[in-house]
């Protein structure tokens, strides 16, 4: 990669903006690589220091859940806002507003006293620590793309994405050691991280670049009322259960909120997000294959973690090792999707990655029940090709099709659908899960001689209390039943495991449907900037679309 890039001028991008010098193309990827592993690690750290957070702080399970959900909602809530006000102030400057935010926070959560105010101290700043995320995370992502020229847009994000999403499976790792010194550290490690992204960010030379629009409040309102109820429903529908009424009222109430939403914004002179842009089918594909893809990739993240746990007996950090075979042909596969993008668009991409990603899924669902690492890390590095291959091409060909070259607010659309998929696979399967693993428990503490009705208490408590260590969460007590249970803990091992085959079944049937959605792509390529909002493609020297 070289280390400058031409100035691409447009409404955010104003002449001039680099008259310090052209943009280090790679201390830029480096800086914002930094600066979002943060949250990509985040995502999963927290979990693994549960049980001592808990502990020392005094909490309950559901106010330890209430802290990883601040953190979620939050982020979700405010991409849209976030990719809006990296456009209007510029990318650089949210950026690192949005990481000086992030990381206070979590230098403040790990500051958390003892006591009656630990609860609101730690949700509080974990739902901050989200917000800055939010900010973080468009604006990073708004700055690759504008200092790479698009014809090698492809490969930067496919190396951006690569990375930092292989991160997320160092989290589960990199919190059981810093555990073992400190819960505090999985937060503080943050600091140096910051410090480094911030400084390489000064020093890559980023032009600054603005588009002083008002900022659409009404908008900004709606959007994080709509997405933080739906989300909220989801998260806590595990809890709260389906048949709950308050499920049902956020989920429904979020989701008319979202419409008023879509129909404000139409009318808006200066929207939060200009729906127009889902006028091109190429992004409108883009954004479907996002979402059926991210519905498995975030969830599988969880739920393999948990059962490499429970069916595998492995450790925390034996898990994260299980992961990084599904990282590893994610971090591979998402180079050569970078490089089929740059040379020939996003539909081989997309259709390609769709494809392994189905049959990986597919073929590692049938071997879950084996209960043997070794036969499945082939299928799951499969899984993981399919996923990186279609990532960065399917979320860079969304950008590069923006509306008047507003990178951040597509950014922060595109952002908002992978973590509203996410949000939905992680409430659907983890059902599933549930669901079926109460099932097979049943059958088989019944075939054990327990009877009907504790049989299924037990089965149902097992399926709560899956917090992914099966050999500290067997039953206690006298009774027949905790014996019998104890007695079948390896026949429920399989149960389990047989659960989680519907749940990874049911991630290859996403991506099917990903896939279908890929044959609508028209392949059609981008090779320069998108034109003004209400104007035609200029098609000048530079930008073709074919």
């Amino acid at each position: 990669m070289s280390n400058s890039a031409p100035q691409a001028q447009g409404p955010d991008r104003p002449a001039g903006a680099g008259a310090s010098g052209p943009p280090n193309q790679t201390l830029a990827l480096a800086a914002m690589m930094f600066a979002v592993s943060m949250t990509f690690i985040d995502q999963t750290i927290v979990a693994i220091a549960a049980p001592d957070i808990i502990h020392e702080l005094g909490l309950t399970s559901s106010q330890m859940q209430w802290v990883v959900n601040a953190y979620l909602l939050t982020l979700a809530a405010f991409f849209a806002l976030g990719g809006r006000l990296s456009d209007i102030y510029g990318h650089r400057r949210v950026m690192l507003i949005g990481t000086l935010v992030f990381v206070i926070a979590s230098a403040l959560c790990g500051a958390v006293p003892t006591g009656d105010y630990a609860q609101a101290w730690l949700i509080g700043f974990r739902a901050i620590q989200g917000f800055g995320a939010a900010l973080m995370f468009p604006a990073a992502l708004a700055v690759v793309i504008a200092v790479f020229p698009v014809e090698r847009r492809g490969r930067a994000l496919a190396l951006f994405f690569g990375v930092s999403g292989g991160l997320t499976a160092i989290g589960p790792l990199l919190g059981g050691w810093l555990t073992e010194w400190t819960w505090r550290a999985i937060f503080w490690i943050n600091v140096p991280v910051a410090v480094v992204a911030i400084v390489l960010a000064l020093l890559a030379h980023i032009p600054e670049s603005s588009n002083r629009e008002p900022l659409d409040v009404p908008g900004t309102v709606l959007m994080a009322v709509g997405m933080g109820l739906t989300v909220l429903g989801l998260q806590q529908s595990a809890s709260w259960g389906w048949d709950a009424w308050s499920t049902w009222t956020c989920i429904v109430v979020g989701l008319v909120v979202l419409v008023c939403f879509c129909r404000f914004e139409l009318r808006r002179r200066h929207p939060l997000v200009r729906l127009q842009v889902f006028r091109d089918r190429a992004f409108t594909v883009d954004m479907l294959v996002l979402f059926f893809a991210m519905t498995a990739f975030v969830p599988v993240l969880f739920f393999a973690s948990v059962y490499a746990q429970v069916s595998l007996s492995a450790s925390p950090n034996q898990a994260a090792l299980y992961l990084l075979y599904f990282f590893v042909g994610f971090a591979l596969a998402s180079q050569w999707g970078g490089r089929i993008l740059d040379k020939r668009g996003a539909r081989p991409a997309l259709k390609t990655g769709a494809a392994l990603g189905a049959v990986g899924f597919a073929l590692w669902a049938a071997k879950l029940t084996t209960l043997s690492m070794h036969d499945q890390w082939p299928y799951a590095a499969l899984a993981g090709a399919g996923i990186g291959f279609l990532l960065a091409p399917a979320s860079t060909d969304a950008v590069n099709r923006s509306i008047g070259a507003s990178y951040g607010e597509v950014t922060g659309i595109t952002q908002t659908v992978r973590n509203f998929a996410a949000s939905i696979g992680l409430a659907v399967f983890g059902t599933v899960l549930t669901h079926v693993t109460v099932s097979r428990v049943g059958e088989t503490l019944r075939g054990e001689g327990v009877p009907s009705g504790p049989a299924h208490t037990a089965a149902r408590h097992i399926a709560e209390a899956v917090t992914g260590n099966a050999d500290a969460r067997q039953p206690t007590g006298d009774g027949r039943a905790a014996e019998l249970t104890r007695e079948s803990m390896r026949a429920i091992r399989l149960d389990f495991a047989e659960a989680n085959q519907w749940v990874f079944y049911s991630m290859a049937g996403a991506l099917v449907l990903a896939f279908t959605c890929s044959l609508w792509h028209p392949g059609t390529r981008v090779t320069g900037d998108a034109a003004p909002p209400g104007e035609p493609a200029p098609h000048p020297p530079g930008r073709q679309m074919y």
